[in-house]
């Protein structure tokens, strides 16, 4: 059983976890739409892993015997200027999240609730790979620099993720 602080707060990060969804279609969508095939299923493939995470968290509410309460997902920015804004954004966006996850396990820690704890720790470790990943391809962005075929070099490998 978890508190109703706990349930609020994992409820909370449902909705975090949605949004995220929520704005990695929209990147993908921005992606395909400045043709970027490769770059549109990278976001893509963030989209489902982001409704994987809110799933996770929904069922471990209701295996808790807790309220999975669904709120309003705010509506994300639609638009990028290129590659490289859309991948920091991301970044970004993956540090928040990073912070949000680290807030819940300093409330699990606090309360002793050591079954919410456990369950956290594979999201903290989730989201140490979620900021590498984006970090990367920020990085080879910002050295590719305004090359034109090496930002197409690119799309074409991350096209290829999760083809391994």
């Amino acid at each position: 059983m978890i508190s109703k602080k706990m349930e609020s707060a994992l409820n909370a990060q449902i909705n975090k976890e949605l949004y995220s969804a929520y704005l990695y279609l929209a990147m993908s969508a921005d992606s395909a739409d400045k043709g970027f095939p490769g770059m549109s299923h990278w976001f893509k493939k963030q989209y489902h892993e982001e409704l994987e995470h809110a799933e996770k968290i929904f069922d471990y509410l209701i295996q808790q015997n807790a309220r999975a309460s669904l709120e309003a997902i705010e509506k994300p920015t639609a638009s990028f200027n290129g590659p490289l804004d859309s991948f920091e954004n991301a970044l970004k966006h993956e540090k928040l999240v990073t912070a949000s996850i680290y807030a819940l396990v300093d409330l699990a820690q606090a309360e002793k609730d050591h079954a919410s704890h456990s369950f956290l720790q594979w999201f903290v470790d989730e989201q140490v790979e979620e900021e590498a990943n984006a970090l990367d391809v920020v990085t080879k962005l910002k050295m590719i620099g305004d090359g034109n075929s090496g930002v197409v070099y690119l799309d074409g490998k991350l096209g290829k993720r999760g083809d391994d």
